[in-house]
């Protein structure tokens, strides 16, 4: 069995990999910054409570995600409102626009809209097919992660993930067809 200290240092080392994930999934969730602070500090103080309970076989990963999930969903039970979904990656941070400023101006405007494009095409996503595909691709969960989280079955991920790409990708496809006809001198 393992000892507390060890399950600290385990818990500990976890949240510092991933605070940014945990905190891009609750935006996602809530659509609000402060919102979405609130559900990573809640989860990390009921972590840290229920460190006792981490049994060592655990996945720290999906047990983290998965507090952070209940918290949001027993907030929209008390709310009694619907879901809501958020944009990405509101900002950039201070390290990303350093790094940025070394860059060519028209690269950074080409990966800024492309960004945008994205963003805006998960919006179009379903909730169910947004959940899977941001915590697949921006929390980098496995299927199994992801299963563990949203409560169904890894084969209902699988496919979750699969039309959501599809749909993704048919959006993105859409999306940039359209300034190529603007260009050419069609209207809509």
């Amino acid at each position: 069995m393992t000892f507390q200290p060890e399950k600290r240092h385990v818990l500990s080392q976890a949240l510092n990999e991933l605070s940014d994930r945990l905190y891009g999934y609750a935006m996602v969730l809530s659509r609000d910054r402060t919102e979405a602070e609130d559900l990573v500090q809640e989860t990390c103080v009921r972590a840290i409570q229920a460190i006792e309970n981490l049994r060592p076989d655990s996945n720290v990963k999906s047990w983290l995600f998965t507090i952070l999930r209940n918290i949001w969903l027993n907030r929209l039970r008390r709310q009694r409102g619907a879901p809501k979904m958020v944009e990405l990656d509101g900002d950039e941070s201070t390290a990303q626009t350093a790094v940025a400023a070394s860059k060519d101006p028209h690269a950074l405007y080409v990966s800024k809209m492309e960004r945008e494009q994205v963003r805006e095409a998960i919006q179009q996503l379903s909730d169910e097919f947004r959940e899977v595909i941001v915590l697949r691709e921006y929390g980098d969960l496995s299927y199994q992660e992801i299963a563990s989280v949203v409560g169904c079955p890894a084969g209902t991920v699988m496919s979750r993930l699969g039309r959501a790409r599809s749909k993704l990708r048919s959006l993105l496809f859409a999306s940039l067809r359209t300034p190529d006809r603007r260009a050419n001198g069609a209207t809509e």
